[in-house]
């Protein structure tokens, strides 16, 4: 059976769709193996992406039949996850497969993942991971953060924004081109996603953490470095909103200092330096970053207008 793309999806004629795996891989000789060797068995092509590893992850997936770019040093998730959607483009595939390399992600979960796609009801899905009794109260607790400062919703749906087991249209493959390097390439992804008007669903997929391979202690770092990525995000898609919302709050922190500064002055005839200090430093950080939007947007404008 093939399936072609079209406006509305992927339509039935007489060949199979081209599907790909992309796998970033830091440091997964343990579990990397595995993750390939299960993958090649729905899809096309297994790509690795071998970020700097300092064990033999890249050799390994390479003896078994997979492609493999290797990065000299660690690059982080978010060029990695990069090199796969443009190596997606080059090789003409009408679905990109990303998963992790620690084994966390069962890739015989892929055919779910890349159904919606080749039925035409999505450009982008998500495999959204279940909570079980066993999963830590802190991780449990920081990815409903993330999410919701992610704010991507499928049907009223928060999406696990996180998930790194995912499926891309050949539509998606043209539209999505992320700029974050670190971990919060996931969350930048599906803001780029929705901005586009990509269609989005989520599957439920299955995850595990208890794996030796798996980066489950780095939870605190990955968590801080997803927040700030999103609030880059924020500032240089939506400068004016971003700023001026700063903006908004230091002006209204300037305006009741500035009214407690005059109302002891009246009172008491002297003027508390403290409660000046903050507002007159509340105004000036409402007025240069009110400005700073202003310029920001400005310039966004124009180069938008230049494409």
């Amino acid at each position: 059976m093939k399936y072609s793309r079209s406006d509305a999806g992927y339509e039935t004629l007489s060949e199979k769709p081209k599907i790909v795996a992309g796998i970033p891989a830091f440091d997964e000789e343990l579990a990397i193996a595995k993750v390939v060797v299960h993958s090649s068995r729905y899809v096309d092509k297994v790509l690795v992406i071998d970020d700097g590893s300092r064990d033999d992850t890249g050799l390994i997936a390479d003896k078994l039949g997979a492609k493999v770019i290797r990065n000299e040093r660690n690059q982080g998730k978010g060029t990695a996850l990069r090199t796969c959607l443009e190596w997606a483009k080059e090789v003409d595939a009408d679905v990109l497969v990303t998963l992790d390399g620690d084994g966390q992600h069962d890739p015989e979960e892929i055919p779910m993942v890349v159904d919606p796609i080749l039925k035409g009801e999505a450009d982008v899905v998500v495999g959204s991971r279940r909570f079980s009794s066993q999963d830590k109260a802190y991780r449990r607790f920081g990815r409903r953060v993330l999410d919701r400062v992610t704010g991507v919703k499928v049907n009223g749906v928060l999406v696990d924004a996180q998930s790194g087991f995912r499926a891309y249209s050949r539509m998606a493959l043209q539209k999505v081109k992320a700029a974050e390097s670190g971990m919060g390439v996931d969350s930048e992804i599906l803001m780029i996603a929705k901005e586009a008007q990509l269609k989005i669903v989520q599957v439920p997929v299955t995850a595990r953490y208890d794996l030796p391979s798996s980066s489950t202690h780095h939870a605190l770092y990955h968590g801080f470095d997803v927040f700030f990525s999103i609030i880059k995000f924020m500032s240089i898609r939506h400068p004016f909103l971003f700023y001026g919302g700063f903006s908004a709050i230091m002006f209204v922190v300037a305006i009741v200092f500035g009214v407690q500064t005059l109302d002891f002055y009246a009172k008491e005839g002297r003027v508390v330096t403290n409660l000046a200090l903050v507002s007159v430093s509340a105004g000036i950080l409402a007025f240069l970053s009110f400005f700073t939007g202003v310029i920001l947007f400005t310039l966004i404008t124009v180069l938008r207008e230049k494409r």
